[in-house]
């Protein structure tokens, strides 16, 4: 037992050590990406429309595949319509736009099954889009629930008042459902899809019960899921053409001399200027190693204060003077970030 506790005990201060020598720490900062998909300013007025539910001659298909999936009768078209209302509601939320309509009656039909129809034809878009009044077209092309329920039983030992024992079944079913659709943005002036994208959200109900009935529950439960998750997935895809904030993380070095030492308290106090000005100090050091550390922290700080050229340009000096590798990689971010900048002073313009 003692030679056991020794082990560990080594173990531990090995990894504390291997720990405490890192040359790095991690921050993390936010940073905003262009939209993934971008509309002219000139689009003011946008029309959305369900062509989600299935056409004549794949009627039997589209039933029989809801029959296998266990589906709710339904549940496709309420799904359909929570997504449809869920688009609509961010669109309307962000105040970008003079209109955003529902469209209904153009009688548009898809495949079903969880497919993308054919397109359509750029004539008929430009008439719905004229006859309702809307600069585009958003278009739910499919929409399809798929499920799987696994049904299974097992025994219990469960003690009577009188202190018996005796065996009792267990009924457990569990519901694998994925939520699948499929989105469209037609541009008729200029004759392009602005997107085309498809969206999955899994979902897991479970019900566990001494009868079949209690265990069948996740089923009852299940249509209450696949409707908000339904509403949600609209919300994301009215989001794809705004700009987004996301946080990224990166590493700067924190060893190398004392400077660097002190630099690494200053930095975990919040004081990144501070750092800087150590940091700045060792990109004159005479050690190649010192320096180009110093070079790639100048870059980082640059990134932290909004100057992403100047990051560039010290990050190259990191790699292109001292070959530091990781400065490598980092430049390659960098040019990512320029790009992506550049994308959103056209979107913002």
């Amino acid at each position: 037992m003692k030679k056991k506790l020794t082990r560990c005990i080594g173990i531990v201060t090995i990894s504390i050590v291997v720990l405490s020598c890192a040359s790095t720490n991690r921050m993390t900062l936010s940073v905003t990406e262009p939209a993934p998909v971008f509309l002219s300013k000139d689009i003011q007025k946008i029309g959305i429309i369900n062509r989600s539910a299935a056409s004549q001659q794949n009627k039997v298909a589209d039933e029989i595949d809801k029959i296998l999936s266990a589906e709710g009768k339904e549940l496709d078209k309420q799904g359909a319509e929570k997504a449809i209302t869920g688009l609509y509601d961010e669109l309307q939320s962000h105040g970008n736009f003079q209109k955003v309509t529902l469209l209904s009656g153009e009688n548009l039909k898809s495949p079903g099954l969880g497919i993308f129809p054919a397109k359509l034809d750029w004539d008929q878009v430009a008439g719905i889009c004229s006859e309702n009044g809307v600069d585009i077209l958003y278009v739910l092309s499919f929409y399809d629930t798929d499920s799987k329920i696994d049904y299974h039983t097992t025994t219990l030992t469960k003690e009577t008042p009188l202190g018996v024992k005796i065996p009792v079944p267990e009924h457990e079913a569990t519901v694998h459902t994925l939520v699948k659709m499929g989105w469209r943005i037609y541009d008729p002036v200029d004759k392009i899809l602005y997107d085309e994208y498809v969206m999955n959200q899994p979902l897991l109900s479970k019900g566990r019960g001494l009868n079949p009935a209690k265990a069948l529950e996740a089923v009852l439960g299940r249509k209450e899921q696949v409707l908000d998750a339904s509403a949600d997935l609209g919300h994301r895809y009215g989001q794809r053409i705004f700009p987004y904030r996301i946080r990224v993380a990166r590493d700067y070095f924190v060893r190398g001399t004392d400077n660097f030492e002190i630099a690494k308290r200053r930095a975990q106090a919040g004081n990144w200027n501070g750092a800087a000005e150590l940091w700045q100090q060792e990109t004159n050091s005479t050690n190649g190693k010192v320096a180009g550390r110093a070079c790639y922290n100048m870059a980082i700080i640059n990134e932290i204060n909004g100057d992403l050229e100047g990051a560039l340009e010290w990050a190259s000096r990191s790699y292109t003077d001292y070959n530091n590798k990781i400065a490598l990689r980092y430049i390659n971010i960098l040019k990512d970030r320029i790009y992506k900048k550049q994308l959103l002073a056209v979107q913002n313009d």
